[in-house]
């Protein structure tokens, strides 16, 4: 039933997305606000997917931690559900991304149009200061911006260093910091066919008040959303039954 259910969702899935990437391709001429909509649609339908066929629900703690205005949101990633929904839990905030993602059709182009900061990671020092830059723009149209600090997908209980460009917008955006751990790994994990049923949850933790010091900051971040994602992974392993 495990492989069954799987395979109905990724096929629902690669529909679903084809369907709306096709259709809606005014939308990349339309307002940006517009654009949000539809992407809004198709986050909703990937989520209405993954709870009939899948068994999949999301629970999400600690959006009153979230204050008002533009925040940085430094999210821990395990999944490729996570720059799915996210989107749409976060309240669609400018994403940085590595550029080659842009690449792709249909789906880069949609990235674009919504505003993500898209980043040449062999650059060094200049894709920083770009990032900075397009980060800068969005929070001055009043968006939060969304990181993954270690700027790839980590499985459940692997270990990898966060990268310095969530220290660099930390340091000149000026913003609270929003730590979020999640355990969406464990329902749809990296590179891998099989969608166990479960409850992934994405939990805002206690903001980081701007102007620490590098170290402090980076210490103080990874620390909050490595334990929160070990607990939260440790609370809720998926059902691998019919």
């Amino acid at each position: 039933m495990l492989w069954l259910r799987s395979a109905l969702f990724n096929l629902f899935f690669y529909a679903w997305t084809a369907f709306v990437s096709v259709s809606m391709l005014p939308a990349l001429l339309w307002p940006r606000v517009l654009g949000v909509k539809v992407a809004k649609g198709w986050i909703a339908g990937v989520n209405v997917g993954l709870r009939l066929i899948c068994g999949v629900r999301v629970e999400v703690r600690g959006r009153e931690r979230m204050p008002e205005g533009p925040v940085l949101i430094a999210a821990k990633h395990q999944s490729a559900w996570d720059t799915i929904e996210l989107l749409a839990i976060c309240g669609m905030p400018a994403v940085v991304l590595k550029r080659e993602l842009t690449w792709i059709p249909l789906y880069g182009w949609y990235i674009m149009a919504m505003g993500g900061i898209p980043i040449d990671r062999s650059a060094g020092a200049r894709a920083l200061k770009d990032m900075v830059r397009q980060a800068k723009l969005a929070v001055a149209q009043g968006r939060s911006v969304l990181i993954f600090p270690q700027g790839t997908r980590v499985a459940p209980g692997r270990k990898l260093e966060y990268q310095p460009g969530v220290a660099a917008l930390y340091s000149q955006l000026g913003l609270p910091c929003i730590p979020v751990a999640l355990n969406s790994g464990l329902v749809w994990p990296r590179r891998q066919f099989l969608r166990p049923s479960g409850t992934i949850t994405v939990e805002f933790l206690t903001p980081i008040p701007p102007g620490l010091r590098r170290e402090p900051f980076m210490t103080t971040l990874e620390a909050r959303v490595e334990a929160a994602s070990d607990a939260l992974a440790a609370l809720a392993r998926p059902s691998s039954g019919p």
